[in-house]
């Protein structure tokens, strides 16, 4: 068993945190979704580490307890963030390629990359990732009705009611069963998001990037290995956004996990681990 090792990194100027494994084979680099942060990682990391794979996940930019974003476009500050953490993991491994797995926005962020990159990306597993088939999630969102009447309140709310608040929309809108999902999953989650002001600056970086996201790929670019992988009752990305990158990238795939929401990483975490760790990305150099 790998142990999990905290630690702070800075790259492409932006000083965040690192989850790291420091197993075999080339290093799985682990991007979270919008809001999210790398503790969202967490139960696939103790898989993998059972496994003895490396794995590196991060808080990207403006989430998690990385530094902010700044007004610049969203999608080019993430894309230069990736960037650094591909160099810096094959620099600190001597790795010749890393693969990347990422759910949501960072599935976006992992598409983009794979565009950039022809030779030291050696695959990448996007995990119902963001800019495809996307439900009008901030608008659903903002009218959740708990969500909504804490941001309303005219009064200061205790941080408690905005923990218990936010979990539960949370929890609504990323899994398929949030009544079995670890309640220390949801604290992690809310710990990022402490009082109504955080949540209100979320909200606003949801109405930044919603535009961002519109189209954001140019598909046909992307030469790595890609397996796609979906939640079969994810509310927020819809699995029919998979044809877009099947029909675009040769050798393409999809796998869709049965009765799951939009965070296999947390409700189906061995079965994700059990893609990740086959496919054939990962393990074309890990003998």
């Amino acid at each position: 068993m790998e142990p999990l090792v905290e630690h702070r990194l800075t790259l492409a100027g932006y000083e965040t945190r690192a989850l790291e494994l420091e197993g075999s084979g080339p290093p799985l680099l682990l991007l979270h979704g919008f809001a999210d942060s790398a503790d969202t990682w967490r139960h696939l990391l103790a898989t993998l580490g059972r496994s003895g794979r490396r794995a590196l996940a991060v808080d990207l930019p403006g989430f998690g307890t990385a530094d902010p974003l700044t007004r610049d476009p969203i999608l080019s500050q993430l894309d230069a963030f990736a960037d650094a953490l591909l160099r810096h993991a094959l620099a600190e491994t001597g790795a010749r390629e890393a693969l990347v797995v990422g759910n949501s926005l960072g599935g976006s962020v992992g598409l983009r990359l794979a565009e950039r990159e022809r030779e030291r990306l050696g695959g990448l597993v996007a995990v119902a990732p963001a800019g495809l088939a996307m439900s009008r999630w901030v608008t659903i969102v903002e009218r959740d009705p708990v969500l909504r009447t804490l941001l309303a309140l005219p009064f200061p709310v205790p941080r408690p009611v905005v923990r218990e608040a936010l979990g539960l929309t949370y929890g609504r809108f990323a899994f398929a069963h949030p009544g079995r999902i670890d309640r220390r999953v949801l604290d992690l989650f809310c710990s990022h998001h402490p009082d109504r002001a955080a949540v209100a600056r979320v909200v606003s970086l949801a109405h930044r990037i919603v535009a961002e996201l519109h189209d954001p790929f140019d598909l046909e670019r992307v030469a790595c290995p890609v397996l796609l992988v979906w939640g079969e009752k994810d509310r927020l990305v819809f699995p029919a956004g998979a044809e877009r990158v099947l029909e675009a990238v040769a050798g393409s795939r999809l796998e869709v996990i049965d009765d799951c929401g939009h965070c296999p990483q947390i409700e189906c975490p061995e079965r994700l681990a059990d893609l990740v760790l086959a496919f054939p990305g990962a393990l074309a150099h890990a003998a």
